[in-house]
Formats: C-alpha cells, structure tokens, sequence
C-alpha cells in the first residue's frame, strides 16, 4: 500500500488557511449559498491553488463538520459519573455557553448543516452522538433514581441545555441587537444565569 507523505509545513498552513476561511463563509451563506470562488476569495488562494488541496466544496465542508462534531461533543464526554451531580451538568452547561463565546461560526456551521437536513452529519447523529447522548442519559437517570438530582427527563435536559447556550451564537445578532452589549460582556450575565437556572431546577427538594 502506498504510503502518502506527511504534508509540508506550507502546506499545512494552507490546509489550515482554507479551512479558517471556508469557516467564515459556510457560516454565514450556508453550504448551499457558498461557493468555491468565495472560499478562494477569503483565502487570499486561486482557486485552482484551492482544489489543489480539496477537491471540492463538499470536501472543505465535510473536513470542517468532521473537526466540528469531535470538538462540540468533547464536553459531554466530561459529564463524569462519579461526580457530583449538580455540578457536573453545571460545569457542562457553562462549558457550553463559553464555546458559544468561543466558537460562534462552528456553532452557526453546525446550525445550517441541521437545518438542511444533517445530509452530511445524519450518520454521526444517528450513531456516535445517539449512543453519548444516551449513555450520559443513564448516568442522569441513576443519579435520579439515587435522589441526588431532581427528577428531569435527561434527553430534554441536555437538549435544553443545547437550547440555551447555543442561542448565543447561532442567533448572536438578536441578541446583541436586544442587549446592545459592551463586547461579550452579557456571556458573564448569561452564565449567571443559566447557572442559578439549572441549580433550581436540578436541586433535589
């Protein structure tokens, strides 16, 4: 089997620049609305320098979904069993309001592949995030059955929990239109929050 060669340092850096750009672009067109020209344009690239290195826009796009679902489930995988049980969803739920901070076009990248469908995520969801989502669910459901947390459906907890701090940076131009904040000042307000939220509703009374 042919070996490939591992890329040069230029070229890495090219690989990285094309995909910071595509980044911007997907997220705010959608993949539907971008087009290679574009992804070139941002890039400061020809666009044949670009296929040089992708193929195609729906290989660029499939490069940033698969970085993307790696990164945006990692949090999750932190809910520990052996923790407590209110402050380990807490912790996930600020851990997830500073990624909206932190990565809002991923965020909003992730967004539109939903609402088109998931037509390049659909297998992930179905498998590898399904079987998470559930095994964290049962590790809600035995801290439930154990009295150490109030008694939450866990799926719609978690999914509420999405809701909540993704909304910062999915629908971040609302909100800064409503709040008119000084930078990213209402993160700090908005964690708060969410903290003070779901310690009253996780609290066992």
């Amino acid at each position: 089997m042919k070996m490939e060669r591992p890329k040069t340092r230029i070229q890495q850096k090219n690989t990285r620049t094309i995909l910071d750009a595509a980044l911007d672009v997907f997220s705010q067109h959608g993949f539907r609305g971008t087009t290679l020209d574009q992804i070139a344009q941002a890039a400061g690239l020809s666009k044949p320098n670009l296929l040089y290195y992708f193929p195609s826009k729906e290989a660029i796009h499939d490069a940033l979904l698969m970085e993307l679902m790696d990164t945006w489930v990692d949090p999750l995988r932190h809910i520990g069993e052996d923790g407590h049980p209110v402050e380990e969803i807490v912790a996930y739920v600020l851990r997830k309001l500073e990624m909206s901070r932190d990565y809002p076009r991923e965020s909003r990248l992730f967004a539109n592949e939903i609402v088109q469908g998931a037509p390049r995520i659909l297998d992930q969801i179905e498998g590898p995030l399904r079987d998470l989502v559930n095994e964290k669910a049962e590790v809600i459901r035995g801290w439930i059955a154990a009295g150490e947390l109030a008694e939450v459906d866990p799926h719609h907890l978690i999914f509420s929990i999405w809701s909540t701090t993704q909304h910062y940076a999915d629908f971040d131009v609302q909100v800064r239109g409503i709040l008119r904040p000084e930078g990213d000042a209402h993160f700090n307000d908005a964690a708060q929050f969410l903290e003070a939220l779901y310690r009253r509703t996780l609290t066992p009374r």
